[in-house]
């Protein structure tokens, strides 16, 4: 048995450290595992406090299938954001600096999503989304592996990116129905907003880190054609970590629910769903627009920093590095959510409308700077809630097709806002571009929130009068 004075040594300590330095110390609550103490340390009680902050914010990350699908979606992220820079770097060296054929190949890609989104969803329900994905990715893998070879042998032309990014865009619209709708089947519905959060971080992550990595391999490699070619390259072998992650995952922790019959007309049922769900329609409605006028906003960013604030591209990259920063803490924030209603969508639509109206009458470059992370900030959080919306509203027959859905009008409206928003820069000037998308956004997100929130007032039975006996 130890000697009491030697027992009463550190509390004596302790007490000498507080008065001598008191704003170190504070009292500890009588909860705590080291209640018998009557001081701790500040700097302990933070730094355990900040770990209870970052196991929250990541619990997701405690199903064994959901760290190997992160681990591998993240490397495949990474890859794809060298690729999107690799492929337009080598767009615009095989066509001298034509910005239309940019714009060509892009169009190219993202077409595929408008038509097929429909019967990628019912392929997504109806298949195993597991199985489906490594298709998908090996679908993707091919023609990139592909055209990193041609560009890197010097044989790559402009034709060949064309039929390559469109075949490419084939695989993407069945890959991207079936990777929203395989979370929920990962973890749950207790977990899926967080889910759904993280999985926005790790791709924000990527293409704060996707970009300057495919930047500096192409600049070190001598700015040519066959340089983009290597980061392509790296792409195709990216998307392996995907598809080793989808064979590890363990069958017996996966919950695929009942998958649809096949029958005639599955597309209708998925829309007549939607229909039925006025909070549901009333996301939609909200991201259709939000998507078509508010989220190109690389396209504004570009015509701001040239045409406004007459930067250079170092001043336009820094402008998407801050827009990239928002997107970030959005994701974060949005990790923190374990529930999700419309009204969350609605109110970051607002915020992001209204942040694009102020972005274009603000005066100064500095000024633009700062404000463009509450940009990122209002849009990752409209976003991220349409997601968790999409996929907790939607029991698991329908997911599929409701993901599809929802890519069609965000990567579908995307695409066809963008000419209509160069054209509206060109003739009106670039602070039109957002100071139209922000009216737009802020108005029809008021007008679906009185629309779909009486049909929805409307839909809810009325209680019984009679108590059962």
């Amino acid at each position: 048995m130890p000697c009491p004075r030697v027992a009463e040594l550190p509390r004596r300590r302790d007490r000498i450290r507080s008065r001598r330095f008191p704003f170190l110390f504070r009292r500890c609550p009588p909860h705590a595992p080291n209640a018998a103490s009557k001081w701790r340390p500040k700097a302990r009680h933070d730094r355990a406090r900040n770990e209870d902050f970052l196991i929250h914010s990541l619990r997701a990350l405690s199903v064994r299938n959901y760290r190997l699908y992160v681990a591998g979606g993240l490397v495949s992220n990474l890859g794809t954001w060298m690729q999107r820079i690799g492929q337009d770097w080598l767009v615009l060296q095989l066509t001298d600096n034509s910005g239309v054929a940019v714009g060509l190949t892009t169009g190219l890609q993202f077409l595929p999503t408008l038509f097929l989104s429909p019967i990628a969803g019912v392929l997504a329900d109806r298949v195993s989304k597991r199985r489906l994905l490594q298709c998908t990715q090996l679908m993707m893998a091919v023609p990139s592996l592909l055209l990193g070879i041609l560009a890197v042998t010097g044989a790559a032309h402009p034709w060949h990116v064309y039929v390559i990014a469109f075949v490419f865009g084939l695989a993407s619209a069945f890959d991207a129905p079936a990777r929203q709708s395989f979370v929920p089947e990962i973890v749950g519905d207790e977990l899926l907003t967080n889910a759904v959060a993280v999985n926005s971080i790790s791709w924000n992550g990527a293409r704060m880190v996707g970009p300057a990595g495919a930047g500096a391999l192409i600049a070190l490699l001598g700015g040519s054609a066959s340089a983009a070619g290597w980061t392509i390259l790296v792409n195709a072998i990216s998307y392996a970590a995907m598809i080793v992650a989808l064979q590890c995952l363990d069958p017996a922790g996966l919950n695929p629910g009942h998958r649809p019959k096949a029958r005639r007309r599955q597309v209708l049922d998925g829309l007549r769903y939607v229909r039925s769900r006025p909070d549901l329609s009333l996301v939609y409605f909200v991201m259709a627009f939000a998507a078509t006028f508010g989220i190109n906003f690389q396209i504004t960013s570009a015509l701001m920093a040239t045409n406004v604030f007459h930067r250079s591209a170092d001043g336009f990259g820094a402008i998407g590095s801050m827009l990239a920063v928002g997107t970030f803490a959005g994701a974060m924030w949005a990790t923190r959510r374990t529930t999700i209603t419309a009204k969350v969508v609605v109110a970051a639509a607002l915020c992001n409308g209204a942040a694009l109206f102020v972005g274009g009458l603000i005066p100064s470059y500095g000024a633009f700077l700062a404000w463009t992370p509450l940009i990122g900030l209002s849009s990752m959080t409209m976003v991220t809630g349409a997601q968790m919306c999409v996929q907790l509203f939607t029991p698991p027959e329908f997911r599929g097709r409701a993901a599809s859905f929802f890519v069609l009008l965000s990567q579908g409206g995307a695409a066809l806002g963008a000419p209509v928003i160069g054209w509206v820069g060109e003739f009106f000037g670039a602070r039109w571009t957002l100071l139209g998308g922000g009216l737009v956004i802020v108005t029809t997100a008021l007008i679906g929130s009185a629309v779909f929130g009486r049909r929805e007032g409307a839909a809810q039975p009325e209680p019984s009068e009679t108590a059962p006996s």
